[in-house]
């Protein structure tokens, strides 16, 4: 508890100067969502407006479960619930989860990740843990089967609506995503040139989220170290296990552009709340959760690991930071 004591102040200081100097926050938010443009629409070009419906059920859900809950604590609603953290929470689970999961799974996950992801510690600048990722972990866990219905192709908006509202199905269009295919595929033998390569859909939708990000570092949102240290840890473990067996390990470009690394590298692990804060300890945060993502995703249980790299390094923040601060001048 003295760690953490001791580390909540200079984060909550850092992350009030970056406000002064540069953004508020609200602007920071905004910045954010513009930069998750291009990302969402390569999701909404191949799968569909359903990619819609699931950012505006999350953000109905965020922002009346922010209101609620600030209104419990007796605190100002207005000012926190137009700073867009909520809607910025919301759109990152709404565009990690299926497009088509029904329409509970997000208000599920939403609920979750701004109650016990941000509201119960206090609110913005309290929260050790990625609110989105947390929502995004319960879900996985708790509902196994919606979560990994992922729609194979574009589908209609009528024929969503209806399979998100639970008024019809379409079981004959949903499958697993290509790190899930690959990770099957090689559980049962085959070798990585038999399975092919990365998916047309997953390789432009990492592109719009590579070039969000370069507009957020370009407009100094985010900070160099995380982004860079993270897709160094994820090329470092990928390309170790491929130089041991490059029949059973995929490249370092297949993991670069399949799943959500790039989402990760730029918009969930530079998260400056619950982010490491020092110059080292940023690069030392980013790069343990590049390597995690690619050690999960070959022996874990999930094929895409970004939630639980992001948590479980979380976890390890204030200890990063205390050993990582750097010196004070004449000391």
């Amino acid at each position: 508890m003295r760690l953490w004591s001791e580390l909540t102040l200079p984060k909550l200081i850092i992350w009030k100067k970056m406000q002064a100097n540069f953004l508020n926050t609200n602007q920071i938010m905004r910045q954010v969502i513009y930069a998750l443009v291009l990302g969402v629409g390569a999701q909404i070009y191949f799968f569909g407006l359903s990619v819609l419906i699931q950012i505006l059920l999350g953000c109905i859900t965020a922002v009346a479960a922010e209101a609620i809950f600030l209104r419990l604590r007796g605190q100002t609603i207005k000012p926190s619930i137009s700073d867009g953290s909520a809607v910025l929470t919301a759109i990152l689970l709404a565009i990690s989860i299926p497009s088509i999961a029904p329409w509970w799974v997000i208000v599920l996950g939403v609920l979750f990740a701004i109650i016990f992801g941000k509201q119960i510690f206090g609110g913005l600048g309290n929260n050790p843990f990625n609110p989105a990722m947390l929502g995004y972990a319960f879900l996985l866990i708790s509902y196994p089967l919606q979560m990994t219905q992922w729609p194979s192709e574009f589908i209609s908006i009528t024929h969503a609506s209806e399979t998100i509202f639970g008024l019809s199905s379409i079981d004959g269009l949903t499958g697993a995503t290509k790190l899930d295919y690959v990770k099957t595929q090689l559980m049962m033998g085959a070798s990585i040139k038999e399975i092919g390569s990365i998916s047309v859909s997953q390789l432009w939708i990492n592109i719009g989220f590579l070039v969000g990000g370069i507009y957020l570092l370009f407009r100094r949102v985010i900070l160099w170290q995380i982004p860079i240290s993270l897709l160094s840890g994820v090329v470092a473990m990928s390309s170790i296990l491929f130089l041991m067996d490059s029949n059973h390990y995929a490249s370092s470009i297949f993991h670069l552009l399949s799943g959500a690394t790039m989402l990760a590298a730029f918009f969930i692990a530079t998260d400056p709340v619950s982010a490491s804060t020092t110059p080292l300890g940023r690069i030392i945060y980013g790069f343990l959760i590049g390597i995690l993502i690619v050690i999960i995703r070959v022996y874990g249980g999930y094929p895409d690991a970004v939630a639980f790299a992001v948590l479980l390094l979380n976890i390890t923040v204030p200890l990063i930071d205390f050993y990582t601060q750097p010196k004070v001048l004449g000391k």
